[in-house]
Parts: C-alpha cells; sequence; structure tokens
C-alpha cells in the first residue's frame, strides 16, 4: 500500500510540523538570545552530553503541540529529553524529534544549532523538518516531492544538491571536535579537498544541501550518534537529490530498539558516494588490521 493510502496525510503533517518547527525555534532563541540566555541551567554530566532547560522546554513544546493532533496511541514519539528503554515503538508511526542537535555549540554560542523532527513510517523517514534558528530558516521534505527552504518572511525555494565531477576535489563538513583517532585516519586517508568545521549535524548536512560542502561522514566509537541525530537531516538530503546510506550502501533504518547508530555512515550530495563508501571500508579493514 503507498503512503499516500494511509493515514495521515503527509501534507496536512507537514503544515503543521511547519507550524511547530518555527514555535520550537522561537523558544530556542528565547534562551540562545534573550532573557533567559543566563539560565540555561546546563547539566554538563549528563552521559550523551549536556542538556540544557532549552532542550527541555523545547522538547516540552514540541511533543504537547504535536500529540493535540497526532494521537501517542497511533504514533509513536522517539524524542532525544525523553526516550528510554531499548525496545523499538510498537506503532507504524514514530516521531523522532531532537529539540536541539548540538547543545555544545547553543552553550558555546557558535549559532550551529539545529532542531530535528521527522517522522517515520516502518522505520524509514518521509516527513522531515530540519530548523536553524540562528538562519531562521526551516529546510523541509516530504518523501517523494523535493526538498524545500523557507525563510522566516516566507519565501520558500525548492533545494537540489550540486554534484562535482570526478575530477573535482571533494570539501569534507566535520565537527572542529569529537573526532577518536580512528576516525581521524579514515577522513585523512580519504581524497578530500578542503574541511569546512560546522556544528550540529543539521547544520552540516544543510551546508551540503548549500553547496558549501560535498561530504559528511559519521563512524562510531566508543559511542555512536543516535536516531535523532540522523532521521531528519537524512530525508532533506535524500529529497535534494543526495545520498545517505550506511558504508555497505544499504539505507539507515531507525527504531530499532537501540538508537544508537553503530558503524560508518556516510553522506554526500551524489558525487562518488559509492566509490567513497567502499574506500572507506577498505581503509577501516585495514586500519582494524594495525
Amino acid at each position: 500500500m503507498a503512503h499516500s493510502d494511509l493515514l495521515p496525510n503527509l501534507d496536512s503533517c507537514l503544515t503543521t510540523l511547519r507550524t511547530v518547527g518555527w514555535g520550537a525555534m522561537a523558544i530556542l532563541q528565547s534562551y540562545y538570545n534573550g532573557d533567559n540566555q543566563t539560565n540555561l541551567n546546563a547539566n554538563e554530566d549528563k552521559q550523551d552530553g549536556p542538556v540544557t532547560a532549552a532542550d527541555l522546554a523545547a522538547n516540552k513544546y514540541i511533543l504537547a503541540t504535536l500529540q493535540e493532533t497526532f494521537s501517542p496511541e497511533e504514533f509513536g514519539y522517539l524524542s532525544e529529553e525523553t526516550h528510554q528503554g531499548n525496545e523499538p515503538l510498537p506503532q507504524d508511526w514514530v516521531w523522532i524529534i531532537d529539540p536541539l542537535d548540538g547543545t555544545r555549540d547553543f552553550i558555546d554560542k557558535t549559532g550551529e544549532y539545529a532542531l530535528h523532527i521527522a517522522l517515520t513510517y516502518r522505520q524509514r523517514p518521509v516527513l522531515a523538518l530540519v530548523g536553524m534558528p540562528e538562519a531562521e530558516k526551516l529546510y523541509y521534505a516530504v518523501q517523494g516531492q523535493g526538498c524545500f527552504r523557507e525563510t522566516k518572511a516566507g519565501e520558500v525555494t525548492r533545494l537540489q544538491v550540486t554534484s562535482k565531477s570526478d575530477s573535482s576535489p571533494l570539501t569534507l563538513v566535520v565537527s572542529r571536535s569529537h573526532r577518536d583517532q580512528r576516525f581521524q585516519d579514515l577522513i585523512d586517508r580519504l581524497p578530500f579537498g578542503d574541511r569546512h568545521y560546522v556544528g550540529s549535524v543539521g547544520c552540516k548536512i544543510v551546508t551540503i544541501l548549500e553547496g558549501q560542502s560535498d561530504v559528511y561522514i559519521s563512524l562510531s566509537g566508543k559511542s555512536a550518534a543516535k536516531d535523532w541525530d540522523f532521521a531528519a537531516p537524512e530525508l532533506i538530503l535524500t529529497e535534494a537529490g543526495g545520498k545517505f546510506t550506511y558504508f555497505d550502501q544499504t539505507p539507515v533504518v531507525y527504531n530499532r530498539g537501540d538508537v544508537r547508530q553503530w558503524g560508518g555512515i556516510m553522506a554526500t550530495n551524489g558525487s562518488r558516494h559509492g566509490a567513497l563508501c567502499e574506500q572507506a571500508v577498505q581503509i577501516l579493514a585495514q586500519l582494524d588490521q594495525g
């Protein structure tokens, strides 16, 4: 059965989601720029990184607003701030939410933080939004309908990634920190030209959409990225013509119980995606052999 034959209507969901996105970004900005900025109450001891009052306030708003329309009986809610346990949610339709991706960048005032909300159907994203509060832009996509950028003024532009020729050097977008030695060795051996340093995963993927970068790589070490880091960024990239897969080039799967995405993930504007995946696998095999 096609997605369009199933409840909910994704176009209607998108209308709700865009409203929620702007509302959540306003909350994040109120903490980042406004009266609340000196009262973040950051919990630096959280195992997976710091959490602030801004994360919690945005999360509370997103869940309350979505649940008014999308019943928790029919829709699962997998959120960074409320996730518990290691069992997959039983619903076919699951919202995957990161109210503040890039909390460290938020605290450090780099501006490179983002909002991620995706709706998945049977473990794959079908509707997604990545919000950039400081740029005052939303990026959104519905499966099969393309990727769009919306400004606060209401201007909507369809986006398409720009591929590069086989001979052009590729630019890697990467964090300023968070690199263990194995990941550093991997990216040092891959054929990249420039490196573009950006915070949140959502912000990194947006640089590929906007033609500032070509490739983003995630490689788990002692820890791993989570479902809510990738579900929304994946769909906006692929709907703009990019590619987002595990290193073995299979689709990324969500809501499996363990929210951690172990292994390697390659996200590109489509330029040499398969070749980069194959090279990454070969390089890691060499590294692991010592």
